[in-house]
């Protein structure tokens, strides 16, 4: 049985989690400094991020 796929995948699934978080909690921080409310937003933006992690993640890859 030969392995195949590239031992950096688990790398590469932790850095799109880490992007989609930082890019939807920059978003909500952005957003929520313009109506006055940066951090709930912010936190809002930290789980949306994250759960956004996680289904890019499971699309990209489906074995992992």
């Amino acid at each position: 049985m030969t392995n195949d796929r590239p031992p950096t995948r688990g790398a590469v699934a932790g850095s799109i989690m880490l992007a989609a978080t930082l890019l939807c909690a920059g978003v909500g921080l952005g957003v929520g400094a313009l109506v006055g409310a940066p951090v709930p937003l912010l936190i809002v933006g930290l789980g949306v991020g994250f759960a956004a992690g996680i289904a890019l993640v499971r699309a990209h890859f489906g074995d992992l």
